[in-house]
């Protein structure tokens, strides 16, 4: 008498390789097109911190202006600034959204604020 031992097949099957792939693809895609968006961010958080070195509103949003002509930020402008002071420091706030479109009538919306140190 003999013993066989049937080995199961372990492992991923094509159709769900498939899939994976498909899955990871459609995240590389979608990463790829906020990675930018972070990153002209961190540019607004770094211009709003410079132009909070201006004494006043004008000043300020004229700092912010150049900067993001420095930069190649196009999201934002100095006109969308909230400018204010607390005790003798002065703020800038900011708040906008970007849309990625991804397909038909599907839009990845990201809201970004911030202020500055």
């Amino acid at each position: 008498m003999s013993l066989q031992f049937k080995s199961k097949q372990r492992g991923i099957s094509f159709f769900g390789l498939i899939f994976v792939a498909g899955v990871l693809a459609v995240s590389g895609v979608i990463a790829a097109q906020v990675f930018p968006t972070v990153v002209e961010y961190q540019s607004v958080v770094k211009a709003a911190n410079k132009a909070a070195e201006g004494a006043s509103v004008p000043e300020v949003r004229m700092i912010f202006d150049k900067q993001t002509a420095i930069d190649d930020i196009r999201s934002i402008s100095g006109r969308d600034l909230e400018v204010t002071k607390e005790g003798d420091k002065v703020v800038v706030n900011f708040a906008y959204q970007r849309e990625i479109h991804l397909t038909g009538p599907a839009f990845l919306t990201l809201k970004y604020t911030g202020r500055s140190k």
